[in-house]
Protein backbone atom coordinates (compact mmCIF):
# COMPACT_ATOMS: atom_id res chain seq x y z
CA UNK A 1 0.00 0.00 0.00
CA UNK A 2 1.81 2.89 -0.94
CA UNK A 3 0.34 6.41 0.65
CA UNK A 4 3.16 8.53 -0.72
CA UNK A 5 1.18 11.70 -2.04
CA UNK A 6 2.50 15.19 -3.46
CA UNK A 7 3.40 17.81 -0.92
CA UNK A 8 1.46 20.28 -2.51
CA UNK A 9 -1.96 18.32 -2.03
CA UNK A 10 -1.65 17.96 1.56
CA UNK A 11 -3.84 20.92 1.69
CA UNK A 12 -6.34 19.06 0.24
CA UNK A 13 -6.86 17.32 3.56
CA UNK A 14 -8.14 20.33 5.56
CA UNK A 15 -10.36 21.45 2.56
CA UNK A 16 -11.78 18.30 3.02
CA UNK A 17 -12.48 18.67 6.54
CA UNK A 18 -13.62 22.33 6.00
CA UNK A 19 -15.72 21.80 3.17
CA UNK A 20 -17.60 18.71 4.37
CA UNK A 21 -18.16 20.52 8.11
CA UNK A 22 -19.41 23.73 6.81
CA UNK A 23 -21.57 22.09 4.50
CA UNK A 24 -23.14 19.89 7.89
CA UNK A 25 -23.17 22.74 9.63
CA UNK A 26 -25.11 24.97 7.09
CA UNK A 27 -27.77 22.19 6.63
CA UNK A 28 -28.21 21.67 10.11
CA UNK A 29 -28.57 25.59 10.57
CA UNK A 30 -31.28 25.23 7.94
CA UNK A 31 -33.35 21.98 9.39
CA UNK A 32 -32.89 23.23 13.24
CA UNK A 33 -32.75 27.08 13.21
CA UNK A 34 -29.76 27.32 15.37
CA UNK A 35 -26.74 28.81 14.60
CA UNK A 36 -24.35 26.17 13.93
CA UNK A 37 -20.23 26.49 12.73
CA UNK A 38 -17.86 24.08 12.29
CA UNK A 39 -14.34 23.75 14.00
CA UNK A 40 -11.84 21.67 12.75
CA UNK A 41 -9.43 21.16 15.91
CA UNK A 42 -7.23 18.62 14.32
CA UNK A 43 -6.50 16.07 11.41
CA UNK A 44 -3.63 12.97 12.46
CA UNK A 45 -2.43 9.69 10.88
CA UNK A 46 -2.97 7.89 14.20
CA UNK A 47 -3.02 4.01 15.62
CA UNK A 48 -6.79 2.51 16.08
CA UNK A 49 -5.58 2.12 19.87
CA UNK A 50 -5.10 5.70 20.21
CA UNK A 51 -7.81 6.89 18.65
CA UNK A 52 -10.22 4.68 20.97
CA UNK A 53 -8.29 6.77 23.81
CA UNK A 54 -9.20 9.67 22.46
CA UNK A 55 -12.83 8.85 22.08
CA UNK A 56 -13.39 7.36 25.74
CA UNK A 57 -15.78 4.94 27.39
CA UNK A 58 -18.06 7.33 27.90
CA UNK A 59 -21.68 6.25 26.58
CA UNK A 60 -22.69 8.56 23.71
CA UNK A 61 -24.69 8.51 20.94
CA UNK A 62 -23.09 7.72 17.22
CA UNK A 63 -24.01 8.21 13.61
CA UNK A 64 -22.23 5.73 11.56
CA UNK A 65 -22.39 5.64 7.74
CA UNK A 66 -20.12 3.18 5.83
CA UNK A 67 -18.63 4.60 2.34
CA UNK A 68 -19.83 2.23 -0.55
CA UNK A 69 -17.71 3.78 -3.08
CA UNK A 70 -13.86 5.43 -2.78
CA UNK A 71 -12.28 5.93 -0.41
CA UNK A 72 -14.64 3.46 1.24
CA UNK A 73 -14.53 3.26 4.69
CA UNK A 74 -17.05 4.97 7.80
CA UNK A 75 -17.43 8.35 9.17
CA UNK A 76 -18.80 8.49 12.83
CA UNK A 77 -20.42 11.88 14.28
CA UNK A 78 -20.59 11.39 17.99
CA UNK A 79 -23.02 13.53 20.47
CA UNK A 80 -24.18 13.40 24.52
CA UNK A 81 -27.78 12.77 24.85
CA UNK A 82 -28.05 16.48 25.71
CA UNK A 83 -26.66 17.55 22.42
CA UNK A 84 -28.72 15.00 20.77
CA UNK A 85 -32.18 16.69 22.63
CA UNK A 86 -31.09 20.12 21.72
CA UNK A 87 -30.50 19.47 17.95
CA UNK A 88 -34.04 17.44 17.58
CA UNK A 89 -35.92 20.20 19.49
CA UNK A 90 -35.19 22.75 17.26
CA UNK A 91 -36.15 20.56 14.65
CA UNK A 92 -39.25 19.54 15.95
CA UNK A 93 -40.03 23.11 17.49
CA UNK A 94 -43.95 23.31 18.84
CA UNK A 95 -44.59 20.42 16.46
CA UNK A 96 -44.67 17.49 19.04
CA UNK A 97 -44.09 16.12 22.48
CA UNK A 98 -40.59 16.69 23.66
CA UNK A 99 -39.64 16.61 27.28
CA UNK A 100 -35.96 18.06 27.31
CA UNK A 101 -35.82 17.32 30.86
CA UNK A 102 -36.69 13.63 30.43
CA UNK A 103 -33.71 10.87 30.20
CA UNK A 104 -35.36 8.98 27.46
CA UNK A 105 -36.06 10.07 23.72
CA UNK A 106 -40.02 10.33 22.43
CA UNK A 107 -41.16 8.89 19.14
CA UNK A 108 -40.82 11.71 17.67
CA UNK A 109 -37.19 13.18 19.15
CA UNK A 110 -35.47 9.88 18.06
CA UNK A 111 -37.19 10.38 14.72
CA UNK A 112 -35.54 14.16 14.08
CA UNK A 113 -32.13 12.67 15.26
CA UNK A 114 -32.47 10.39 12.69
CA UNK A 115 -32.99 12.77 10.11
CA UNK A 116 -30.74 14.77 11.45
CA UNK A 117 -28.14 12.13 11.65
CA UNK A 118 -29.24 11.97 7.52
CA UNK A 119 -28.54 15.63 7.02
CA UNK A 120 -25.08 15.21 8.77
CA UNK A 121 -23.62 12.17 6.70
CA UNK A 122 -24.92 13.40 3.42
CA UNK A 123 -23.42 16.65 4.28
CA UNK A 124 -20.27 15.80 4.88
CA UNK A 125 -19.81 13.49 2.37
CA UNK A 126 -20.82 16.01 -0.31
CA UNK A 127 -18.23 18.37 0.91
CA UNK A 128 -15.63 15.80 0.15
CA UNK A 129 -17.38 14.65 -3.00
CA UNK A 130 -16.90 18.51 -4.09
CA UNK A 131 -12.89 18.36 -3.01
CA UNK A 132 -12.20 15.47 -4.95
CA UNK A 133 -14.76 15.63 -7.81
CA UNK A 134 -16.02 12.24 -7.62
CA UNK A 135 -19.67 11.21 -6.34
CA UNK A 136 -19.28 8.79 -3.14
CA UNK A 137 -21.90 6.41 -2.60
CA UNK A 138 -23.24 6.06 0.97
CA UNK A 139 -25.24 3.58 3.22
CA UNK A 140 -27.82 4.32 5.56
CA UNK A 141 -26.93 5.86 8.55
CA UNK A 142 -26.82 2.97 11.86
CA UNK A 143 -27.49 4.81 15.25
CA UNK A 144 -26.10 3.32 18.32
CA UNK A 145 -25.56 3.66 22.11
CA UNK A 146 -22.84 3.36 23.98
CA UNK A 147 -19.06 3.54 24.62
CA UNK A 148 -17.34 5.69 22.09
CA UNK A 149 -14.73 3.36 21.97
CA UNK A 150 -16.43 0.34 21.07
CA UNK A 151 -18.36 1.78 17.86
CA UNK A 152 -14.21 2.79 16.81
CA UNK A 153 -13.42 -1.20 17.49
CA UNK A 154 -16.66 -2.08 15.69
CA UNK A 155 -15.98 0.19 12.70
CA UNK A 156 -12.48 -0.22 12.22
CA UNK A 157 -10.89 -2.73 14.51
CA UNK A 158 -10.21 -5.44 12.26
CA UNK A 159 -8.23 -3.67 9.80
CA UNK A 160 -5.08 -4.81 8.15
CA UNK A 161 -3.48 -1.15 8.84
CA UNK A 162 -3.08 -0.19 12.55
CA UNK A 163 -3.59 3.50 11.09
CA UNK A 164 -6.70 5.59 10.13
CA UNK A 165 -7.21 9.07 9.34
CA UNK A 166 -8.66 11.13 12.04
CA UNK A 167 -9.97 14.42 11.42
CA UNK A 168 -10.99 15.52 14.35
CA UNK A 169 -14.26 18.23 14.25
CA UNK A 170 -16.79 19.89 16.29
CA UNK A 171 -20.01 21.30 14.76
CA UNK A 172 -21.05 23.87 17.70
CA UNK A 173 -24.19 25.70 18.01
CA UNK A 174 -22.63 28.71 20.14
CA UNK A 175 -26.12 29.87 21.80
CA UNK A 176 -26.48 26.42 23.13
CA UNK A 177 -24.61 23.36 24.52
CA UNK A 178 -24.56 21.27 20.84
CA UNK A 179 -21.24 20.01 20.28
CA UNK A 180 -20.88 17.36 17.76
CA UNK A 181 -17.67 15.38 17.51
CA UNK A 182 -16.65 13.69 13.91
CA UNK A 183 -14.19 11.01 13.14
CA UNK A 184 -13.38 10.12 9.64
CA UNK A 185 -12.03 6.15 8.56
CA UNK A 186 -11.18 6.83 5.01
CA UNK A 187 -8.81 3.41 3.21
CA UNK A 188 -6.11 5.99 3.05
CA UNK A 189 -4.58 4.25 -0.59
CA UNK A 190 -7.67 4.38 -1.82
CA UNK A 191 -8.19 8.41 -0.24
CA UNK A 192 -5.03 8.73 -1.73
CA UNK A 193 -5.74 7.61 -4.95
CA UNK A 194 -8.28 10.11 -5.45
CA UNK A 195 -6.13 13.21 -4.69
CA UNK A 196 -3.25 12.00 -6.46
CA UNK A 197 -6.07 12.46 -9.39
CA UNK A 198 -6.86 16.25 -8.47
CA UNK A 199 -4.21 19.18 -10.27
CA UNK A 200 -3.57 21.60 -7.57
Amino acid sequence: MSLKIDIRKLGLFNKMAKEGGNTVADHLSQMTGMETEMEITKINFIDIPDIKTHVGHAEQIGISIEMVEPPHGHILFLLEAGSAKELSHGMIGDMGETDPNASGFTDMERSAIQEIGNIMTSGFIDGWANVLDTTIDIGPPSFIFGPGSGMVDDLVGDRESDMALMFDSHVQAPDSNVDVKVYTFPQLDELVALMQQIEV
